[in-house]
């Protein structure tokens, strides 16, 4: 919370908007309330309509409040590019993906008149992960396409890059699970010096590999991710879908393979090592190999409250 509200008292937003990404479920009903209150205000006076999304999300999902209008009624009296391109991405962020889509068809008709390459590649990228939403993935291709031929056109080779582990993905969905593999394996050596867009790519595989069951190759590809992901922004990103993988195999009841892989990462986050190692007595302790007692000593060890509560998440998990 102090950390937040530092953030606005400094009117730092791009500062705010990552902090409030990452500790917004730290947060109790009455804190997120002020804090939003805050922040919807501070945006405007910004004009940084991307936090300002963020916080009409959050008013919408956590706190059943429905503020969208406010958005639409700006987005009226604006010709700003970006506010228009945030409402429209605030739609797909609720699910709301037809609203979403007519929006963007809208804005991309205007960006392309105005000749706003940059901006048309971002309508078209974004209009891709609707229709993938959709599971319409021919589509979500073919709009790829279209966003990688307008990068290209603007040499922005980063970006391209980003786009090609997403079209491996989407290959993957489209049920070209080998080629989509190649597709994103064959950015890997492109950017080994990129973290971030190292940990998408492996986060990637991950979910491949999840999809397909290999929950060995899953944790892998998590330990990957999460040594490129540490100290970035990226790291709790990769910590929540190396939770989401344990949290399968829980209920499955596949404890072994929890057991068996967990000390890949006590050997390489030795500052996570009691947490790993609770995690490993807990899938010890459900697998009868270990008794209570042997499990919650492990448990004890572990003092962060928030790792704490994910420990009490994977001992919970039932079929």
């Amino acid at each position: 919370m102090e950390e937040i509200m530092k953030a606005i008292e400094e009117k730092n937003c791009e500062k705010l908007r990552r902090i409030l990404y990452y500790k917004v479920d730290d947060l109790s009903d009455e804190e997120l309330k002020e804090v939003l209150e805050k922040a919807e205000a501070l945006a405007k006076e910004c004009k940084d309509w991307e936090l300002y999304k963020l916080v009409l999300y959050y008013y919408h999902e956590i706190l059943n409040e429905d503020k969208i209008s406010e958005f639409e009624k700006l987005a009226k009296e604006s010709d700003d590019f970006e506010l228009k391109f945030h409402l429209a991405d605030l739609y797909y962020l609720i699910g709301e993906l037809e609203k979403s889509l007519e929006l963007f068809r809208a804005l991309l008709e205007e960006e392309v008149a105005k000749g706003n390459i940059e901006h048309a590649a971002r309508i078209y990228y974004s209009m891709a992960m609707i229709h993938e939403e959709l599971q319409e993935y021919e589509k979500a291709l073919e709009l790829i396409e279209k966003a990688e031929e307008l990068y290209r056109e603007l040499g922005d080779e980063r970006e391209l890059l980003r786009i090609e582990i997403h079209r491996g993905y989407i290959t993957f969905e489209a049920g070209e699970a080998y080629r989509g593999k190649a597709i994103i394996a064959g950015v890997l050596p492109k950017v080994l010096n990129d973290n971030e867009l190292l940990v998408e790519a492996h986060l990637s595989f991950e979910e491949i590999f999840e999809e397909e069951e290999n929950y060995d190759a899953a944790l892998q590809e998590c330990l990957y991710a999460l040594i490129r992901a540490k100290g970035t922004d990226y790291e709790d990103i990769a910590f929540g879908s190396l939770m989401d993988v344990l949290w399968q195999l829980f209920l499955d009841d596949d404890f072994e393979t929890v057991y068996l892989n967990i000390d890949m990462f006590i050997n390489a986050f030795p500052d996570m090592k009691d947490f790993f190692e609770a995690v490993k007595a807990l899938a010890l302790f459900k697998d009868g190999k270990i008794d209570e007692e042997e499990a919650k000593k492990a448990i004890e060890k572990v003092k962060d409250p928030r790792l704490l509560e994910m420990l009490e998440f994977l001992g919970e998990a039932e079929l």
